[in-house]
């Protein structure tokens, strides 16, 4: 039995205005992005405790996603959307695409013979299942377990040797489980050799600093490209250093003959390529390319390089909405949102990372201090991608003079563009 939950007339369009979206990425055992993890989390400065449960988000976002299309929220990745008892039994699953979702079950559902039944009912009609933030057998999870496709395992404080003993009594040949909340490639490896099919945490973003690591001689070419590039060069000298690097003429010449370029016929020379691309395009490219290893075609499954593409879309956006037509200081908020994780891609500090290439002070004041408008955009963002919430992230919307409902679609034509970008180039 329902509960009649209607998403289009339940829920105030006033809270619907207070939401903004999280999405955590799942990678596999090749560290490649197979999915996220969607949580909606409200700014309102008012206690949780408020709303009775999480189906109120998650019924009004459903709502959102079913008119937009969760393709332009996760692409051509899976959603995972978490459901608690109320949401589970209620109507509004209904408006979730069947074939892009797998439901959460969290972990305050109890087992009952009414949840069993609405599960199966569910799993008749196309739905999977996951189990959240396991941390150990009970009942509830020995009665759900045979019914889900994949186990989450919260590891977080988690004693090795506990975690160890759980994933052998959870392992099944019928369900993945993944490790969620993997916080350092330590925990990784250890979950992999565990037997961990998936993964969920920022371990992958998280800078690993390697004494007397160097920058490639690939990458240092594109990072010369670069200065030329916010240098102002003569196109004369930027076409010579780029014909100087066999790989970047041969990725830019398939770039630009790629359909979202709209080249009317084929295009066979650096020169002319370099015309057609435009300086601003070729910037934001080569920015993009320095994600990609040596001899590899973009890989938009890499979780790095999609972090560091929707950070930087998302604050080009925030500053054309913050200041309207000046497009230099949109193209500063794209190179300080790419330029964010280059630490982690490079193994070295920061700090160095600048050293090697010549940045405006206020990029410099963003990425080593999250100082001034970009840095405060940016500190915003990081914490976002956390799933942080409340009056915290109220007030650095209040400073940035930005409201929920604006940075919501501001958040979804980023990743519509990545999405569109990924497209274009693979």
């Amino acid at each position: 039995m329902t509960t009649g939950l209607s998403p289009s007339t339940h829920f105030s369009a006033a809270f619907a205005n207070q939401f903004f979206l999280a999405r955590q990425p799942i990678l596999n055992r090749h560290q490649r992005l197979v999915a996220y993890e969607l949580l909606f989390r409200n700014t309102a400065e008012r206690n949780e405790a408020d709303f009775a449960d999480d189906a109120e988000a998650t019924a009004t976002v459903i709502a959102h996603a079913s008119e937009l299309g969760m393709g332009q929220v996760v692409g051509e990745q899976m959603a995972f959307v978490n459901v608690d008892t109320v949401g589970l039994m209620s109507d509004f699953i209904s408006f979730l695409p069947n074939n892009k979702v797998i439901l959460e079950i969290l972990e305050t559902v109890k087992a009952t013979p009414e949840v069993v039944e609405r599960v199966r009912e569910l799993k008749r009609a196309g739905f999977r299942f996951a189990l959240d933030d396991v941390v150990a057998d009970s009942d509830d999870v020995h009665t759900l377990q045979p019914l889900c496709d994949i186990v989450k395992v919260d590891i977080k404080d988690m004693h090795p040797g506990t975690l160890r003993t759980l994933a052998r009594t959870l392992k099944n040949p019928q369900q993945k489980l993944l490790a969620e909340k993997v916080e350092t490639v330590e925990e990784f490896q250890q979950c992999m050799a565990m037997g961990f099919e998936y993964f969920q945490g920022y371990y992958f973003a998280r800078p690993v600093i390697l004494s007397g690591k160097k920058i490639a001689p690939s990458q240092l070419a594109i990072l010369h490209l670069l200065e030329l590039l916010g240098s102002d060069a003569d196109s004369h000298v930027i076409e010579r250093s780029v014909k100087h690097d066999a790989l970047i003429s041969l990725n830019l010449l398939r770039l630009v003959n790629t359909p979202s370029v709209g080249a009317r016929f084929r295009i066979n020379s650096v020169g002319h390529a370099l015309v057609v691309l435009g300086r601003r395009q070729l910037q934001r490219w080569l920015q993009i390319l320095l994600y990609v290893k040596t001899g590899q075609r973009q890989e938009f499954t890499s979780p790095l390089l999609q972090m560091a593409t929707t950070r930087g879309k998302t604050i080009e956006l925030m500053m054309e909405k913050l200041r309207p037509g000046q497009r230099v200081s949109a193209d500063i908020g794209f190179t300080v949102g790419i330029m964010s994780l280059m630490d982690t891609l490079f193994s070295i500090k920061m700090s160095d990372v600048l050293d090697s290439v010549n940045v405006l002070d206020e990029v410099r004041q963003a990425l080593l201090h999250r100082s001034g408008d970009y840095g405060s955009m940016l500190n915003l963002i990081e914490h976002i991608e956390l799933a942080e919430r409340g009056p915290v992230l109220a007030k650095m919307l209040h400073e940035l003079q930005l409201t929920p409902a604006e940075l919501y679609e501001i958040q979804l034509a980023a990743f519509d563009w990545v999405h569109e970008y990924a497209h274009g180039v693979q």
